[in-house]
């Protein structure tokens, strides 16, 4: 994968403090572990479509990977989530204490990666971040909100994965962007285009943590399920279930279920999911926002050949299995 390598050997050369080593393991676990670098990759190919020397900006890159992970940390303590990347969370592995404070850590560390770029970049662009941060814990936030709420709407949950997903894979683009001086009326295309694909990301995201593998997924699978987490596609079975009676009894009895064998919950839930065609559904929203992004990257003032890398990459994120 483009720059996948140079950013790994930035991260893997990348110089911790060291004590007390409780603090800073849990970071280095989280790091190695085998992301995909979305966000970084995506600075480097916004950067890349005005510019060619790269390896500049492989600080701020890794800034936003840094910022990345540290709400990973933080959201698999509220999600109780046992697996990330196929591995134990770090909360699993140390303790929910150390896995805030080595959390805590890592937000100032994509700080200071940040404080590598040029002084006249540098205030546009933490302008920028903290807007982003801080629209990243208003989506987990919404999120956390929605799990004491009966209905949500489509709309809404947009909205909330917008903030909680999307804006980041929007700043990383922009990023690349500020940085390869690009024009505003292109960054603000880079973003947008960025967000779109966040959008879809996201419910990929959905998508395979009902119907995709757990090896190739990394996480566990049927975790939203099991978890009555309001994803996109547990929204569209409740509003298409409000027509058919025996299979919104069904749908509620299994929401309702305090007690329950997880993986009979999974298998019940996935049957309604087909019998509505949920999948198809998703499938379809997900097309919808890759192509809207797709429309808008026309649109930037660059070179076809320099757009390629990024329409590459981007359709690899379409139909990804993990």
């Amino acid at each position: 994968m483009l720059f996948l390598k140079e950013i790994r050997d930035f991260i893997q050369n990348f110089s911790y403090r060291n004590d007390p080593p409780e603090l800073y393991e849990p970071i280095r676990y989280l790091m190695d572990l085998s992301g995909k670098r979305l966000r970084p990759i995506l600075v480097l190919l916004g950067y890349q479509l005005y510019k060619d020397d790269v390896e500049k900006i492989l600080s701020p890159a890794v800034a936003v990977e840094v910022f990345h992970n540290f709400t990973l940390m933080h959201d698999d303590i509220m999600d109780n989530a046992p697996l990330r990347r196929n591995m134990p969370t770090v909360h699993e592995k140390w303790n929910n204490n150390i896995a805030i404070l080595s959390g805590d850590v890592m937000l100032v560390q994509a700080y200071q990666l940040f404080l590598e770029v040029e002084n006249q970049y540098l205030k546009e662009i933490l302008q920028k971040f903290n807007i982003c941060a801080s629209e990243v814990c208003e989506g987990q936030q919404m999120d956390m909100n929605f799990e004491s709420i009966a209905q949500v709407k489509e709309d809404e949950y947009i909205e909330m994965i917008r903030r909680k997903t999307a804006v980041l894979l929007g700043f990383s683009l922009e990023l690349g962007g500020i940085l390869g001086d690009a024009s505003k009326e292109d960054l603000a295309l880079l973003k947008s285009f960025g967000e779109n694909i966040g959008i879809a990301f996201q419910l990929k995201d959905d998508l395979l943590d009902v119907y995709g593998e757990s090896e190739k997924f990394g996480k566990q699978v049927g975790g939203d399920i099991i978890a009555n987490k309001k994803t996109y596609l547990l929204i569209e079975a409740l509003q298409l279930s409000n027509n058919n009676e025996i299979i919104a009894q069904k749908l509620n009895y299994w929401l309702s279920l305090k007690d329950f064998d997880k993986n009979e919950k999974v298998k019940n839930v996935i049957e309604i999911y087909n019998q509505l065609e949920i999948k198809s559904l998703t499938e379809q929203k997900i097309k919808y926002y890759y192509e809207l992004a797709f429309n808008q990257l026309t649109n930037l003032h660059t070179k076809p050949e320099k757009k390629q890398n990024l329409v590459d990459f981007v359709t690899g994120l379409w139909y990804r299995e993990k």
